[in-house]
């Protein structure tokens, strides 16, 4: 054997025997980083790390926390904490609340009455119980003394309707007669306005989709007349149907709707 392919095999051998060094090399690497990182966790300040753990835990909703800001990822120092519970709003807070909610649903009827062309048929209002559609001028919506609804009745109660059966409101369908006319062919005034209130809570159930459950009728005959004039344009006033959204606030709450709806110069008017 020739000594250049002597020397040949020896370097191939020496190559081949120190290979294990970097394997070594590699494994001496990585458990001086393993102790450095144990060493750096060690000297962790204790309330830091419990901080940053209940951040990520909250983070990744693994446990709720009152005092940790999920949507920043920190936890809120404690003398910005506050142990109080929210202020409750004040009834004069709930009222005007109440009132935008109602102004919301008198414009959302006025767009959709203003839409069809019928915006003169009705007239609003808002006292204490809550906002008042009128429908004012029995002889308008009802054929003379009698319970059944006009064409122009029809188009307008389909209108209104559309609005109201999207709002959770009781809605209240009060009649009222002219203390001053005939009640024929019905015994007295309140059979009139009953029927009449009648008449329209069946065709919101029935054609306008509204629950029967949240839509009553009820009828005040002659008894609350919104006007003492008896000229016809005062007694046309008193023969009516008011479609009333009941507000669901408390008393005290509903008893402040009409001074801050007149504050908008709107007129407020005393509750049935």
């Amino acid at each position: 054997m020739s000594a250049r392919r002597k020397r040949r095999r020896a370097g191939a051998e020496v190559h081949n025997d120190e290979r294990w060094m970097a394997s070594y090399m590699d494994m001496v690497t990585v458990l001086m980083c393993m102790f450095i990182v144990l060493f750096a966790m060690s000297s962790v300040d204790a309330d830091k790390f419990k901080a940053l753990s209940n951040s990520l835990a909250t983070g990744f909703g693994q446990q709720q926390s009152e005092d940790t800001d999920a949507s920043d990822g920190y936890v809120v120092p404690a003398e910005l904490r506050s142990d109080e519970p929210p202020a409750e709003p004040t009834p004069l807070e709930l009222a005007q609340q109440e009132l935008d909610h109602l102004l919301e649903i008198r414009d959302r009827l006025d767009a959709a009455l203003r839409a069809a062309g019928l915006r003169d048929a009705v007239a609003f209002d808002l006292d204490e119980r809550g906002l008042v559609v009128r429908l004012v001028g029995a002889e308008t919506y009802f054929t003379g003394n009698s319970a059944e609804l006009s064409d122009l009745a029809g188009r307008v109660l389909t209108v209104v309707g559309g609005v109201l059966a999207a709002i959770p409101n009781e809605i209240r369908v009060e009649g009222h007669a002219d203390p001053h006319g005939s009640s024929g062919p019905f015994p007295t005034d309140w059979e009139l306005a009953s029927g009449r209130a009648a008449r329209v809570v069946r065709f919101f159930v029935e054609q306008g989709g509204i629950a029967p459950a949240r839509v009553v009728a009820i009828g005040y005959g002659s008894a609350r007349p919104i006007t003492d004039r008896t000229d016809e344009a005062g007694m046309s006033l008193n023969r009516r149907v008011d479609l009333l959204v009941v507000s669901d606030q408390p008393e005290d709450v509903r008893a402040l709707l009409p001074e801050l709806y007149a504050r908008l110069g709107q007129p407020a008017t005393a509750g049935g």
